[in-house]
């Protein structure tokens, strides 16, 4: 390079799911080669199912037409605003105004870039889960704002402990992360908890940021921060369709709240692209209009996939809670396990089940200190495949 980079890119890494994938991918052209099969990816949440007929339907209709493969509104045609508000009040019980309360996202990862961008300035301090997805610290890093943990600890059922937090330093702290369905605890919100959240953000005058795309896997009662009582005033909610959908791939979410917050994000949304491709948006549309039969048949599935995820997590002496909720579960290994220095018992475990059992399990010191101990198993893969990962760990065991 004949220029250095910003200043800024020294404090984040390229996401580990890229630097693994480049990884699996050159450790399966060597098995391929070897004749052996491929190694199993257990890690990303990637949903391997597929969207809503109506969905596919829309798109390839959509698609041939005249006028639609130009530059769309960025703020999204009214008509897909109304299916997200629909959406919001049939699911949540929340009344949003279509016309100023919901920005469609390109994915809800936008998401996290872009109300950084619009609400931290150099210095600001954020609140961020430990464990929790680690985008909201990267993104937090890129706009310089300093990231303050908050641990979630399996004891406080990897819910915040409003104690400690109304001990921490809160000087300077402008923003909170939250995530419930966690990633990757799996713990549920209540509306206790929410309303917890809440009041703890308008006292200390903290803008709360949820990220809810779990809120409809292996989770009957879905909920979200703004059905409680003026919540708009003070909370953001980022949705998306690439779980509850099993569309990741079509990077299509949405953020709600309060009219004043959106039309900041708008004005820097509207300089990063140039709105999103019209056959999408009518698919979204049709996607938000199934039932609750569409969430019970996707469920009955992660639920069975979940069983064979458990029985890897028993096989390898994991502690992990069945009852949990969303695409992962999450495991505690024994303490007994011995690791190099250096390295957290996760990720030698997931380095060793990579290389001598052809199993990717992601290690959960990615998500944070509090993840160290634990690996985390993604349910986006079919129930014969969970199967064979089961054999090649039980056959690793005995070999071991």
């Amino acid at each position: 390079m004949i220029i250095p980079p910003a200043r800024r890119t020294e404090s984040v890494k390229e996401y580990f799911f890229s630097i693994k994938n480049r990884e699996i991918a050159k450790l399966n052209a060597e098995r391929k080669a070897r004749g052996e099969e491929p190694i199993i990816n257990l890690g990303i949440g990637s949903p391997d199912g597929t969207p809503p007929r109506a969905a596919l339907r829309a798109v390839a209709d959509m698609a041939v037409k005249d006028g639609v493969h130009g530059y769309q509104s960025y703020t999204g045609i009214p008509e897909l605003r109304q299916a997200m508000a629909d959406w919001y009040d049939r699911y949540y019980g929340v009344e949003l105004d279509p016309s100023s309360e919901i920005q469609p996202l390109t994915g809800s990862k936008e998401g996290i870039l872009l109300i950084s961008m619009t609400f931290l300035n150099a210095g600001d301090k954020v609140l961020v889960p430990d464990p929790g997805y680690p985008t909201y610290t990267s993104a937090s890093q890129m706009v310089e704002a300093e990231v303050i943990k908050y641990d979630l600890v399996a004891e406080n059922g990897w819910t915040p402990d409003f104690d400690a937090l109304e001990a921490m330093d809160l000087r300077g702290v402008k923003m909170m992360w939250t995530n419930f369905p966690g990633m990757p605890t799996g713990a549920r919100a209540t509306r206790e908890l929410y309303e917890k959240i809440a009041d703890f953000g308008r006292r200390h005058k903290i803008l709360i940021v949820n990220d809810n795309p779990y809120s409809f896997i292996r989770n009957d009662e879905p909920l979200s921060l703004l059905a409680v009582p003026g919540a708009k005033k003070g909370c953001l909610e980022m949705n998306s369709l690439s779980k509850a959908h099993n569309m990741a791939g079509w990077r299509i979410g949405m953020v709600a709240g309060e009219a004043d917050y959106i039309r900041e994000i708008l004005k820097v949304k509207s300089q990063m692209d140039s709105g999103m491709f019209k056959p999408l948006q009518y698919a979204a549309i049709e996607a938000l209009k199934q039932g609750p039969e569409w969430f019970d048949k996707l469920n009955d599935e992660y639920r069975r996939r979940a069983v064979v995820a458990g029985e890897i997590m028993d096989v390898l002496g994991a502690e992990y809670d069945p009852d949990s909720a969303g695409l992962f579960v999450f495991g505690k290994l024994p303490t007994s396990i011995l690791v190099n220095e250096g390295i957290t018992p996760g990720e030698e475990l997931s380095e060793t089940l990579l290389h001598e059992a052809g199993v990717f399990i992601t290690p959960g010191f990615i998500f944070g200190h509090n993840g160290n101990n634990y690996i985390r198993i993604s349910l986006c893969a079919p129930v014969p495949v969970l199967e064979k990962a089961l054999e090649r760990v039980i056959r690793w065991r005995r070999n071991g």
